[in-house]
């Protein structure tokens, strides 16, 4: 989609956003056994083509994020990759997500990686952002990243701020929690992923957390009021309780929309025409439109960008989002007004 010649995104999962041949290549030079002989074969295997649940997208995780956990040369390779594909598809400024301990394997009790190692959580970030600052040099792109801590690993949340404060100058831009939606009850002295996102808010850092997408408009609520949330992941139920959207509207929450995995996840009506982006649009919030887990639903930003177009969207709006975006984005002061000047360049005042 040549219109569209300046693209920014805000929620992509760098562990979801590897390629297939990548993972082959990796499985083959580490020895490892995986039951794909070609990209066809794999993508059986890993993609959801058909609308579905989160807990089945989370799930293919499981197919190839062992090939890729405790090994450096695959982390960073992901990572550079990862960039160059983003340039590809014209996207100039990305914050990528993921955490930091589904890659490592140094614990005892590890999510993926086969054997215990030396490659610690930390070791993970210096790796990632090495290979972000000599990719986004390479290929004309400015490419931050935010670390996930992850909704059933408490524990790890502490570690993770901490991990945000250190590389805050290596282009580490913000927290965020993933994994199956947030449960909305505990109090906020009782969980350790609150008290995490008090010391982010303390320090600082940015603040973003996956909320209302297939669970309940309480976990948006709990977000904003428990997490100091400056962004919503996805959010599409905030508008089942009208009190809270309209707020969200005033203050203008911002929106990570995902349009193919809202549907494929089932986190959304099959009905296109009910969307919440669509209400998002008509009532003036704040969205952008982002692709979440490539590698998951073999999409890129023009694939969401043409499902927009089926949902109801223009392509004016579809710029506004790229805007939006921009400033929503966790850049510096700086970058910010270089980004939005580029963009005013590109598509005019919005």
């Amino acid at each position: 989609m040549d219109k569209f010649k300046y693209k920014v995104e805000l929620h992509v999962h760098l562990d979801g956003a590897v390629r297939p041949q990548t993972v082959l290549d990796i499985a083959k030079s580490r020895e490892i056994h995986m039951p794909h002989e070609n990209i066809e074969e794999f993508k059986r295997d890993v993609v959801l083509y058909e609308r579905s649940t989160l807990e089945a997208l989370l799930n293919c995780f499981r197919v190839f994020m062992p090939v890729i956990a405790g090994c450096r040369d695959a982390i960073y390779r992901i990572a550079y990759e990862f960039c160059e594909d983003s340039a590809k598809h014209n996207i100039k400024y990305v914050e990528t997500r993921y955490c930091p301990h589904l890659l490592a394997n140094t614990a005892e009790k590890r999510e993926f990686a086969i054997e215990r190692g030396d490659v610690s959580p930390r070791d993970v970030v210096d790796i990632v952002c090495t290979a972000l600052e000599k990719g986004s040099k390479d290929f004309n792109i400015t490419v931050k990243s935010i670390l996930c801590s992850m909704t059933h690993r408490p524990e790890w949340s502490m570690e993770i701020v901490e991990l945000c404060k250190e590389f805050k100058s290596r282009g580490v831009v913000a927290i965020d929690i993933a994994g199956d939606d947030f449960e909305p009850g505990v109090e906020p002295n009782e969980c350790l992923h609150k008290q995490a996102f008090k010391v982010a808010l303390d320090e600082g850092i940015h603040r973003t957390v996956h909320a209302g997408e297939n669970g309940p408009s309480e976990g948006v609520k709990e977000a904003l009021e428990h997490m100091y949330a400056e962004r919503i992941g996805h959010g599409y139920h905030v508008v089942d309780d009208d009190n809270l959207y309209q707020q969200c509207i005033k203050d203008q929450v911002h929106f990570e929309v995902c349009p193919f995995s809202s549907i494929r996840t089932g986190s959304v009506s099959e009905d296109l025409k009910k969307h919440p982006l669509l209400r998002f649009v008509k009532d003036g919030a704040n969205y952008s439109i982002n692709t979440d887990d490539p590698v998951v639903l073999d999409n890129n930003l023009d694939d969401d960008y043409l499902k927009c177009k089926e949902i109801g969207l223009t392509d004016e709006q579809i710029i506004q989002s790229i805007f939006n975006a921009a400033r929503a984005s966790f850049a510096s002061d700086s970058e910010k007004t270089q980004i939005l000047k580029d963009l005013t360049l590109v598509y005019g005042e919005h």
